[in-house]
């Protein structure tokens, strides 16, 4: 059985994923293409459309996939890793975008970035999860 605070931290994190991606695609899609770092070889646009895309299919998958919660804890966890260079090379560079005009607003958000990464572990049961099937392991192996 599912905590109640799992349960609404899957779907918060899936409603904060989906307004994110929407809003790559319309209103705040020149902000996001500022935070395109230039060493990455597609065009701004094209990344911010992409990334808008993938946040929506995993905010959807947060609302309603919770049979594969475990899967797609870990691929939202994977996807703010993915994206965690281009939050650092915004840090680096000193770009002005989406309301981050200081070091100390950019580098808030690198460091609330890893709490995103625990918050889908945890909010799907993913991390548990993963230790329950490693304790399953051991002991097979130990009952060997």
């Amino acid at each position: 059985m599912r905590s109640m605070p799992r349960l609404l931290g899957q779907l918060a994190l899936g409603a904060f994923l989906l307004l994110a991606g929407i809003s790559h695609l319309t209103f705040n899609r020149d902000a996001f293409q500022a935070q395109v770092p230039s060493w990455v070889p597609l065009e701004p646009d094209l990344v911010v459309v992409l990334s808008g895309i993938a946040e929506i299919t995993l905010g959807l998958a947060l609302l309603a996939l919770h049979r594969w919660r475990v899967a797609v804890g870990w691929t939202v966890a994977a996807f703010f890793v993915a994206i965690f260079p281009g939050n650092i090379s915004q840090f680096v560079t000193a770009t002005d975008s989406f309301g981050l005009n200081s070091d100390l607003s950019r580098g808030i958000r690198l460091a609330f970035q890893p709490l995103l990464v625990l918050w889908a572990l945890w909010a799907t049961g993913a991390w548990r999860y993963r230790r329950s099937r490693a304790a399953v392991r051991r002991s097979r192996i130990a009952g060997r």
